[in-house]
């Protein structure tokens, strides 16, 4: 290139060849395919997942956590979608041999393509300078097209059944007349489809061991020679001979995409869902980005295959999306008549679903549908999906509906992909923006629900009430990493300047009721959550990402928010769902506990004794107690532990926490089962509560024995006295005796050592490992801040 020319002249040129070479690396790909045997290949593309897990088996878990993601899964991946892609494009040749040698330069070209495609949208995405997203435009473009080509489904397949058979329950009538199965078998269907991907190799393996050693058995108890032992056991075991040849098929012919077999979906059905040979013509039209990753893959569209009389999963990951669309398009294809009320029942579907789904999150709630208002400055009535009111706490949920981000390749038009994906979320913002400038232009405001044509009052709402206010937008498909990023659009500003926008989708709900099964957990990941959504240029890719974040750093906000101050453009964090991932692995999920925050059991027993009563202000307290860090979580153990211990002595015991964070608790541990002297406690309170900087307390009530039982727990009101009387001189002197104690206390602890010069260390001592100056401190609060 010319010496003469602007970086981003040079940039264009790169971008250019290196189009080219995809083009051509895809062409090459496409000739390879089609050449050879499909079962074969297939066969050989699985095997090698297969072999990479044996070669593993000697392999300890905490080797393969340090190991981190196995990329072999995206690769084989990646090269799957190219093998559906052409066999959908082209017709099955007169002549095909396999080639393990071909194989290998498949895989090479296949590994090839992911970096052109990978470099292609760094070059393409750098000299966006501005855009939908403001200045951070270029860094979402380049995301969103490297995420188009390397992150495949993003689901996790033991949960595929799940999904349909909630979302498809609407139409179950129809399905039973069009299909002859209801919402309940299909859903069994597609997960005995991903499960056959998933399991499916090991199933074989366990399959042709116990026939081998079923032919051992019968062989020594016959006394025969080899070859005729086998031909009687043959003979005597047609239905064992079956199920061999069946697991061979399975492990060496790419017989676990075989979804005639391993499902008992109906042929109509799978028909549907297929393509047949050479049925797809636009993936590889001649044209700019023929055959490339930034085409839409004809998998995106319909995720089957036929192969001959079987229809074939090909591409396990897309089935999730591409499978849900393509059938309820041919339902409707099949039935147009069913239009008005498919809209209807998925409207009721979608908009019930925040609710529906997590309703163990949710016990107790007020949930409001298709709430009604009088817009205070339109003057028309406007609408709002679900409002949700769980103690202190309310949740606006609008549901949205759209596949346009899913079908819609950002290399050939960043703008439309964006746009199809803000359409979604700003309708949705707006909504919630018109609804919380009512609730704010009056103390109290009237909801009401359209009955019979009749505006009827429902519900009085007051804002003040809530301490956690969420606006989410709610999609039946996942959007990511765009959805995320949308918080980055001028327009979407947290609504009255401090409740941030949250995007999730029906998939998320999915997960998050199984990692947060509670109603204090999911309430305060959601806070937390909200948090993230209101830190502009901090981004993670999706929402798994944003559970993982809070397992392992709790109130990840604030680390993020810590990075921004420190002269940081832009930040990402990467690789958070990996804990969250694992958990939905194999046979581990049916097992192993899925990840949890690290907590001293004393407090685990206080925030299950919270979540039994589930008194008045307990997400409250659940929250304050979830906000601790590592360090104040394990203090807030030692007192509780201290103090709960001597219950045989004394019937009730007290102390004040979170005085230094400013939202003091007044907390009382009570003997269980003794009666509660009310008028002591909340004289003593009182006391407390004068002796606070701000005077302001919140009251919790702990009813515990003293071996370690946690009854229940409750928050209860503290008044200060407004002056002192002679009634009330008491609790004034009570007060002063708290403060004299606690004086005393100070003075009477050791004062920390002063930190030492420190010795220059061997290796960089942790935050948590004692300082090397021998201070006696944790480096973090020495040497280490």
């Amino acid at each position: 290139m010319p010496d003469n020319q602007s970086d981003e002249d040079k940039r264009k040129q790169a971008a250019a060849s290196l189009l080219k070479e995809m083009e051509a690396t895809a062409a090459r790909m496409r000739e390879l395919i089609v050449g050879m045997p499909p079962h074969d290949l297939l066969g050989y593309i699985y095997a090698q997942r297969l072999m990479k897990m044996m070669s593993e088996q000697d392999i300890s878990e905490q080797e393969r956590q340090a190991a981190g993601p196995d990329d072999l899964i995206n690769q084989n991946q990646f090269l799957l979608e190219y093998v559906h892609a052409v066999l959908a494009s082209d017709p099955a040749p007169d002549d095909f041999e396999f080639s393990e040698e071909k194989c290998a330069e498949l895989f090479e070209l296949s590994n090839k393509l992911r970096d052109q495609a990978l470099f292609y949208a760094m070059a393409t995405s750098a000299d966006t300078k501005d855009g939908a997203f403001g200045p951070d435009t270029g860094e979402i473009e380049f995301r969103a097209k490297s995420s188009w080509v390397l992150l495949r489904g993003n689901r996790y397949q033991v949960l595929e059944g799940e999904f349909y058979r909630y979302v498809l329950a609407p139409h179950d009538d129809v399905l039973r007349e069009l299909y002859d199965v209801g919402a309940e078998d299909i859903a069994t269907g597609f997960q005995a489809m991903t499960d056959a991907t998933r399991s499916g190799h090991a199933n074989a393996i366990m399959e042709m061991r116990s026939q081998f050693d079923a032919f051992q058995g019968f062989a020594k108890a016959e006394n025969r020679p080899f070859a005729e032992a086998m031909e009687a056991w043959a003979a005597q075991n047609a239905a064992q001979r079956t199920a061999a040849r069946s697991a061979m098929e399975d492990m060496f012919r790419g017989g676990v995409a075989n979804v005639s077999r391993h499902t008992d979906l109906p042929q109509d059905l799978l028909a549907d869902l297929a393509y047949e040979r050479g049925e797809d013509t636009e993936f590889f039209a001649p044209g700019d980005y023929a055959g490339t990753p930034y085409r839409t893959l004809p998998a995106r569209k319909k995720p089957l295959i036929k192969l001959g009389s079987d229809y074939f999963a090909v591409d396990p990951c897309f089935t999730r999306d591409a499978g849900y669309r393509a059938l309820l398009f041919n339902l409707l294809q099949r039935k147009p008549a069913y239009k008005a009320t498919f809209n209807k029942r998925q409207k009721v579907m979608s908009e019930g679903a925040f609710a529906d789904i997590l309703s163990e999150q949710l016990p107790g709630a007020k949930v409001l549908q298709e709430v009604y208002y009088r817009d205070p400055v339109s003057k028309q009535w406007s609408e709002n999906d679900t409002l949700i009111l769980i103690e202190d706490v309310l949740f606006l949920v609008e549901a949205k509906a759209g596949a346009a981000a899913t079908i819609a390749s950002p290399a050939l038009d960043f703008g439309r992909h964006a746009q199809s994906v803000q359409d979604l979320v700003i309708k949705a913002y707006k909504q919630c923006e018109r609804f919380f400038n009512y609730l704010n232009s009056a103390d109290e405001v009237s909801l009401y629900h359209l009955i019979d044509g009749k505006h009827v009052e429902c519900a009085r709402v007051r804002r003040t009430d809530y301490r956690v206010m969420l606006p989410i937008g709610l999609t039946v498909e996942s959007f990511s990493p765009l959805s995320a990023y949308c918080k980055e659009l001028p327009q979407v500003v947290p609504l009255l300047g401090k409740h941030a926008f949250v995007s999730l989708s029906i998939d998320d709900l999915f997960v998050l009721r199984r990692l947060l099964p509670t109603p204090g957990v999911f309430a305060h990941y959601m806070e937390v959550r909200q948090a993230v959504a209101g830190l502009r240029r901090a981004h993670l890719f999706d929402e798994m990402d944003h559970l993982g974040a809070y397992l392992k750093k709790n109130r990840f906000d604030a680390d993020m928010a810590d990075q921004l101050k420190k002269d940081a453009d832009f930040v990402v964090w990467d690789g958070m769902s990996f804990d969250v991932d694992r958990s939905f692995e194999g046979e581990i999920c049916e097992t192993d506990p899925f990840p949890t925050q690290e907590c001293p059991e004393e407090v685990l027993k206080l925030l299950g004794a919270l979540d039994a009563t589930r008194g008045s202000g307990w997400l409250l307290a659940e929250s304050y107690i979830r906000n601790l860090g590592g360090d104040g979580r394990s203090d807030l153990a030692a007192m509780l532990a201290q103090l709960r211990k001597t219950l045989n002595q004394h019937n009730g015991r007290y102390f004040i926490y979170g005085q230094q964070a400013g939202t003091p608790f007044f907390i009382w541990l009570h003997r269980s089962g003794d009666k509660i002297d009310w008028q002591k406690v909340n004289d003593k309170a009182s006391s407390a509560a004068m002796i606070t900087p701000t005077g302001v307390m919140t009251g919790l009530m702990v009813e515990a024995t003293a071996g370690g039982t946690y009854k229940s727990a409750y928050t209860f009101p503290v008044t200060r006295p407004a002056g002192r009387t002679e009634a009330n001189a008491y609790i004034y002197d009570d007060a002063n005796r708290m403060k004299q104690r606690a004086e005393a206390y100070q003075q009477g602890r050791p004062k920390p050592a002063q930190p030492r010069a420190m010795p220059a260390p061997t290796r960089k001592p942790g935050r948590n490992d004692p300082c090397p100056c021998q201070s006696g401190l944790k480096y973090k609060k020495c040497h280490g801040r």
